[in-house]
This record gives C-alpha cells, sequence and structure tokens, in this order.
C-alpha cells in the first residue's frame, strides 16, 4: 500500500506518495491541498493507498529534496522511483531527462534525438511526468529556448530555472549508451527571454523540436 504524505517547506506545500523507500509520485503546490490533488493524479491506478498526516521519515527525506531541487539547490540524493507501470518509451523519456544537471536545459527534439520518437511525444510524456523535480521537466525546452508548457504553470517553470542559473556558457554533450544528449545553459533561455520577460514571451507554445 502506498503512504501519501504532504508537507510545507518555505512556503511551497511539497507531495510524495511511496510504499517503504520506492517513490511512485511526486508533487508539488502553493496549498496543501492542491499538492495532495496534484500527488493522488500522480499515483498508478487501481494502487492502494493511504494519507499519513505525518510524514514518514522517507518522505520527510524526499520532501527535502524536492524543496531543494525547487528552490535552486544542488541535491545529491537519489531515490528508486516505480516505472514497470509506465510504457518502455516513457521509462526511456523519463530516465534521459533525469540526466540533465542543473543549470542546463535540453529541447524536446534533442530528447527525441537521443531515445527515438518524435518532438511531441517526448512533450506527451512530460505532462504526465508522474516525478516532478525529481525527474527535472522544467529543464526541458523547446528547440527555439522558448520554455514550452509545464503543469506547474510556465510562470513557476521560468522561476525554478532562474534559481538554477549557475553562469554556464558551454553547450554540454550527455554521453549515453549510443546517443548523446545536447544540453544548454539556463542562461541561453534567460537571454531569450530577456531580463523581463513580457507575459507573451511566457506564453505556452505547441512543442517543437
Amino acid at each position: 500500500m502506498l503512504t501519501l504524505c504532504v508537507d510545507s517547506v518555505e512556503n511551497v506545500w511539497f507531495g510524495v506518495a511511496h510504499e517503504n523507500e520506492t517513490v511512485f509520485a511526486t508533487a508539488f503546490a502553493f496549498d496543501g491541498s492542491r499538492a495532495l490533488q496534484n500527488l493522488l493524479k500522480n499515483i498508478p491506478f487501481n494502487v492502494s493507498f493511504q494519507h499519513s498526516e505525518k510524514p514518514t521519515w522517507f518522505a520527510e527525506k524526499v520532501i527535502s529534496s524536492l524543496a531543494s531541487i525547487y528552490h535552486g539547490r544542488e541535491c545529491t540524493e537519489s531515490f528508486s522511483l516505480a516505472m514497470d507501470y509506465l510504457s518502455s518509451y516513457a521509462q526511456k523519456v523519463l530516465k534521459t531527462v533525469s540526466l540533465i544537471p542543473t543549470g542546463y536545459v535540453a529541447s524536446y527534439g534533442s530528447v527525441a534525438k537521443a531515445v527515438g520518437g518524435s518532438p511531441r511525444a517526448v512533450g506527451r510524456v512530460m505532462a504526465s511526468n508522474p516525478f516532478p523535480l525529481i525527474i527535472p521537466c522544467h529543464r526541458v525546452v523547446n528547440s527555439d529556448l522558448s520554455l514550452g508548457g509545464y503543469g506547474g504553470g510556465v510562470q513557476v517553470k521560468l522561476e525554478i530555472l532562474r534559481r538554477e542559473s549557475r553562469g554556464y556558457t558551454s553547450i554540454k554533450e550527455i554521453k549515453m549508451n549510443k546517443s548523446i544528449l545536447q544540453a544548454f545553459p539556463v542562461e541561453f533561455v534567460l537571454k531569450r527571454l530577456g531580463n523581463s520577460a513580457s507575459n507573451k514571451s511566457l506564453t505556452p507554445k505547441s512543442v517543437k523540436g
């Protein structure tokens, strides 16, 4: 049975669904009830669960890591993620996106080139990512370095990326088994948007390569 826990860290609510030390879903929001709703949307269908008012020790560990990622801090923790119920393609996409380091982004097209499929297929996996922040779908953007969509809101995506800015200037090539994932410094995205991005710039666009 899954245990669902939500807790507030620095005025943001984070949630995790776990069984023992395996994470089945994560979520975040700006109030506790919404965080719990988001968590319920992310757990596998037809799996029994219980809601714990007090976070378990493992939930506290995961929530602390989620808060660190959200606030742009380095997080060295790694967790076992339950992916067996996902399609093999979704698993490949999520595992590839997990390789994008803090301070960098990759495009839907570059992820698709690394794992196969189309940019839109990658976008669909990102839209249903059950492990937000742990699997950093906020680091996946359009090929023109516009933000694209984000379940937490495009403004939230931009704010997270701003906090993750590390001043990098060089494109990074991430070696995989049989391919390479190209990643770009967050600064490229921020430069495109400008120092004070307009509402027009932040409007979600259809997924491109």
